[in-house]
């Protein structure tokens, strides 16, 4: 929220227990895409395993229902991950798109609650590397946020009981959905960047009612995106970050409004934004992939004054970058990993790692743990060094991202959710 009096501003978004800042929702361990701070880091002292597989340090594995992409996310000792699952009352094609509820100590599936219906007639065609429950919840400290892109958004408390949901955000889905919504106060926001007419909208994490629809101010012959946005803090003053087709939009997220923003060439954008080092950085999609690093200082069109450089070689189209005090790490779709000089994007080495990737990075103890499409997780020193230490093969293809909870790994493939430990 955005008022004159930003001290009772924080007050009031601590008494409501909303994230973004709040006391409740940072006790959750892994509360939303990216983690707790958003940006793919877990705590530094966590003693996670360098090794595992089928039939080593597999805590348990939980066979789940239906299909999703969604990553998970952890808090009061449970899993929230969502799932499409085929409406067996209903026509052949018709889907329940429903919250899934795991225990994070026996690995069984508590609840499986559902929340909207999608019948065959009113499902989009999706990209074979998506599917109809892609983007992640959000926790905050009393609910969970499930999108579900066109069909709708909905809210539960803890327990999975139903707190509202909303449909009229209707757009044009191409290839389906896929970014997950922000809790920023007590707003929900979230990029509706569908075939026409892109753009960007809260919902009172309240009520569900639509609080404020801000278009995006360039026109793209393929609107179409599927980016998470980025909440930040500049200057005493709430950013949120919103990349999409052709430009990345900044917003004040009590009324909408554009605060600054960037023109590139570039669709069908995925990664979330990062924030490191005063610095935004994303990826502008497919296209002319490229790496952007932006001053989050300007205002209005900020494309020849406040981008700061560039990396056109090596950029992801999909995984979400990661960085640590001084280095940016970036892993292409094709599986090269590029670390970079945060401030100056100077490249301190570019290495092969092989592979398919979607999932992206976390960053653990000084360990990055890089996930394949095919399960493959792969574990590198962080540093200046590229130290590889382990490969580890689940067997199963994986396009989600993995949750670091404790000295755990909660990782889900095609058919389960696994939780990995030592």
């Amino acid at each position: 929220m955005h008022s004159a009096n930003p001290l009772r501003r924080f007050a009031l978004c601590l008494l409501l227990g909303w994230s973004f800042g709040s006391v409740a929702a940072a006790e959750d361990p892994w509360p939303r895409f990216r983690g707790p701070s958003g940006d793919g880091t877990a705590a530094a002292d966590a003693e996670l395993p360098l090794r595992w597989g089928p039939d080593e340090n597999i805590l348990w594995r939980c066979e789940l229902p239906g299909e999703g992409w969604s990553s998970p996310v952890v808090g009061d000792k449970r899993v929230y991950l969502t799932a499409a699952i085929p409406d067996a009352k209903g026509e052949e094609g018709d889907l329940d798109l429903s919250l899934l509820m795991i225990d994070t100590e026996s690995g069984k599936l508590i609840r499986t609650v559902k929340l909207l219906d999608q019948s065959a007639a009113d499902a989009p065609a999706i990209h074979s590397k998506n599917s109809h429950a892609s983007p992640t919840a959000e926790l905050s400290a009393e609910r969970v946020f499930v999108h579900f892109g066109h069909q709708g958004t909905a809210a539960t408390d803890r327990r999975g009981e139903i707190a509202w949901s909303n449909r009229e955000l209707r757009y044009r889905p191409v290839h389906g959905n896929g970014g997950s919504p922000l809790l920023v106060g007590d707003r929900l926001v979230i990029a509706y960047d569908g075939g026409e007419d892109p753009f960007v909208a809260a919902l009172d994490a309240r009520t569900g009612e639509v609080l404020w629809r801000t278009p995006r101010p360039v026109e793209s012959s393929r609107s179409f995106s599927f980016c998470t946005p980025t909440a930040i803090e500049v200057g005493g003053r709430t950013q949120v970050i919103v990349p999409g087709s052709d430009c990345v939009t900044a917003h004040d997220p009590e009324d909408g409004k554009i605060l600054w923003y960037a023109r590139y060439d570039g669709y069908s954008v995925v990664p979330k934004p990062l924030y490191a080092g005063g610095l935004i950085f994303l990826s502008t999609g497919y296209g002319p992939t490229e790496v952007l690093a932006i001053r989050p200082t300007g205002s209005g069109d900020v494309t020849d004054t406040h981008i700061a450089w560039r990396l056109d070689r090596g950029a992801p189209k999909t995984p979400s970058m990661v960085a640590d005090e001084e280095l940016l790490y970036v892993l292409s779709d094709d599986g090269i990993l590029t670390t970079l000089e945060l401030e100056s994007g100077e490249v301190v080495y570019r290495k092969r790692i092989g592979g398919a990737y979607s999932a992206s990075p976390v960053l653990a103890a000084g360990r990055l743990y890089l996930v394949s499409e095919q399960g493959i997780a792969t574990v590198i020193r962080s540093g200046r060094k590229f130290e590889p230490l382990a490969e580890n093969d689940l067997g199963e293809r994986t396009l989600a991202s993995p949750a670091i909870v404790g000295n755990t790994i909660f990782l889900r493939t095609a058919k389960a959710l696994y939780r990995i430990g030592g």
